[in-house]
């Protein structure tokens, strides 16, 4: 690799940290809040915002800066699940009206789960949940309903990254999460109950494509003792198989 190489992956990894510090509720962030939380010198803080700001990604308020309109432009474009999120937002309604709970749409990305829409319940708990968020894959219904259709190697990543305790009875366990995952595989719901949080709990269901592996996952969400899962999971069975077989 060359000089000019180095320089230009340097400074590609130093924007992405910088976009990368800002995190849910972070409006304006200071120079000195971006470098603590980047590893960055101040100087360098300073200079790449500066650049930043120039071409609209990032917006000057007050002595701080916040993600720029740009930048959210450019994020709409390169929603990569963008048809699934329109094709799946009927099927959402529907689940919402008929349960008054929140339901999700997730895809896998690496060991973690990312919401791509979520419309919530007037009945429903204040999940942590949010559209772009993350969650570990393996202590959610989403989560889990998508690996038990991915192929061998994804859960071995998984796997391989540790099962962490999230909620009070997330599963840590890798003898466990498998055989939970042949039967997700048999059923084709996948269970959740306060593996993400206190008094949460969820039934989830595959979104599959030809091939027969996952693509996506949609859920319905509620308190513990309010919702049982048992009873919501055959409507998340029906609109998943539905929605799947709507999907080009």
């Amino acid at each position: 690799m060359c000089a000019a190489e180095r320089d230009d992956g340097m400074t590609a990894a130093r924007i992405a940290a910088l976009f990368g510090a800002f995190g849910p509720g972070d409006h304006v962030l200071g120079a000195s809040e971006l470098a603590r939380r980047t590893g960055l010198p101040k100087s360098s803080v300073h200079r790449l915002t500066g650049h930043l700001v120039t071409h609209g990604l990032l917006e000057r308020d007050g002595t701080g800066v916040r993600l720029g309109l740009r930048l959210f432009e450019i994020g709409q474009l390169a929603g990569r699940e963008r048809g699934l999120t329109e094709a799946a937002r009927p099927y959402l309604a529907d689940l919402r009206e008929a349960t008054r709970n929140t339901v999700h749409l997730a895809v896998l990305e690496g060991i973690e789960v990312v919401y791509l829409d979520i419309v919530r319940g007037p009945d429903a708990p204040a999940l942590p949940s949010r559209i772009g968020g993350r969650f570990p894959a393996h202590a959610t219904a989403v989560g889990k309903a998508i690996l038990a259709h991915s192929p061998a190697s994804v859960l071995d990543t998984v796997l391989a990254a540790g099962l962490t305790r999230i909620g009070p009875r997330t599963i840590t366990a890798p003898g466990l999460l498998r055989r939970q995952l042949a039967r997700i595989r048999d059923e084709g719901v996948a269970y959740e109950r306060e593996e993400s949080g206190v008094g949460v709990t969820c039934a989830a269901s595959p979104l599959l494509d030809a091939t027969g592996r996952a693509r996506a996952a949609i859920s319905i969400s509620g308190w513990s003792n309010r919702v049982r899962v048992e009873r919501v999971s055959p409507a998340v069975r029906t609109a998943a198989l539905a929605l799947s077989r709507a999907l080009p």
